[in-house]
């Protein structure tokens, strides 16, 4: 069987691209010959893109010296941000954790009675727990609970529930992820992990649930690794940065 061709593409732009994902990646503005190594260029090659880009606004040169993000690109990621709904993009990751964990995965955002499931990506392995969309979920009894208390401590305090213990929060900020064991029900553990926006808020968590005997709830297990690095991965394609 034949191989389809990738599309062709302009290699001057790729190249040219190079430039601003470094500059993405650096966060801050970039001398010429800091930012032409981190692109995999020469200083000389790199200066007619930055040119070129400076002109049409996705790159801008501050004191004659240092480049950084101009104001077209920042003006396309503010669209970016605001085309990107946390929850559709979460959507398809936690049917793919549910496959790789063995475990129902479920979205929770902050709602008006607190920690709530909107979406569930039921596991092989059943759990006999109430996992439906509208779960409100107990701040201080399930992982997502413990997340929402130690990320929007305000929000939680508010509702006028019982809340984890200080120390626990810290512990759940240190590690940038809860669990809980035989929590709310026997014989049901959960792992979660947090979702942060451009603005550094919690917007959701992701949160494996499954049988106590077989569900490593452990902070530096494989299915802690997972979901850390799948809340990692959204919180970036939001503008955030994830936890831990």
């Amino acid at each position: 069987m034949v191989e389809p061709k990738a599309p062709r593409g302009i290699q001057s732009i790729e190249v040219g691209g190079q430039l601003l994902l470094a500059l993405a990646h650096h966060g801050r503005p970039m001398a010429l010959k800091d930012l032409a190594r981190e692109a995999g260029m020469t200083p000389a090659k790199a200066h007619p893109y930055l040119v070129s880009f400076i002109k049409i606004g996705l790159v801008e040169q501050e004191d004659g010296s240092a480049y950084g993000l101009g104001p077209l690109a920042l003006q396309l990621g503010l669209i970016s941000l605001q085309q990107y709904d946390p929850v559709r993009l979460a959507t398809p990751v936690i049917e793919n954790l549910a496959l790789q964990l063995g475990h129902t995965v479920a979205i929770a955002v902050w709602g008006t009675r607190g920690p709530t499931i909107v979406r569930v990506a039921e596991g092989p392995t059943p759990v006999h727990i109430s996992m439906r969309h509208g779960t409100v979920m107990s701040l201080a009894g399930t992982a997502s609970g413990r997340l929402f208390s130690a990320y929007r401590g305000e929000d939680a305090a508010a509702l006028g529930e019982a809340l984890p213990e200080a120390a626990l929060m810290d512990k759940v900020r240190r590690a940038g992820l809860a669990n809980s064991r035989d929590g709310v029900v026997a014989g049901v553990s959960a792992l979660a992990a947090p979702v942060f926006d451009a603005g550094g808020r919690l917007v959701l968590t992701l949160t494996a649930i499954g049988p106590s005997a077989s569900f490593d709830t452990a902070a530096n297990g494989s299915s802690a690794k997972l979901l850390k690095d799948a809340a990692r991965t959204l919180s970036a394609r939001l503008g955030g940065r994830g936890a831990g």
